[in-house]
């Protein structure tokens, strides 16, 4: 009986510690775009793109596969290192979708940001990201 136990109160043990890491982990999609940004990791970025996303850099749009966003990203995140991310505006506009508007200085640049996701199959993917000299 006592084996049971132990085993009962590890497993118990166990569960609380999942529960209690999913909740501080629990970070709005933008968030995590920014934190990303902020911190030079294109790899937390790109989990929230869909098969092909749009993506603006200075001012020069293409659409892009989930692969090639990331190549392109890591190349302009490796070039223009972010010192510092300043959020300027977000919201909802409806139930399906929240935008960000900030920008963030390198080295030599500021740059405005503006990203946009949308609800997909209850998860927010980025549908729009402009990365444009300010």
């Amino acid at each position: 009986m006592s084996n049971i136990l132990k085993k009962y109160v590890l497993l118990v043990k166990f569960t609380l510690l999942l529960f209690t890491v999913h909740a501080q982990s629990s970070v709005s999609p933008l968030e995590d775009m920014v934190n990303a940004i902020k911190n030079n990791r294109v790899s937390d970025m790109v989990k929230y793109f869909d098969s092909y996303v749009p993506i603006t850099i200075n001012y020069t749009q293409s659409m892009y596969s989930h692969n090639q966003a990331e190549i392109v990203l890591k190349d302009f995140f490796d070039k223009n290192v972010p010192k510092n991310f300043n959020v300027l505006e977000n919201g909802a506009p409806d139930n399906t979708s929240k935008f960000l508007i900030g920008n963030f200085d390198s080295q030599t640049e500021t740059y405005n940001v503006y990203i946009l996701m949308k609800l997909k199959n209850n998860v927010y993917l980025v549908q729009e990201l402009r990365l444009n000299k300010q």
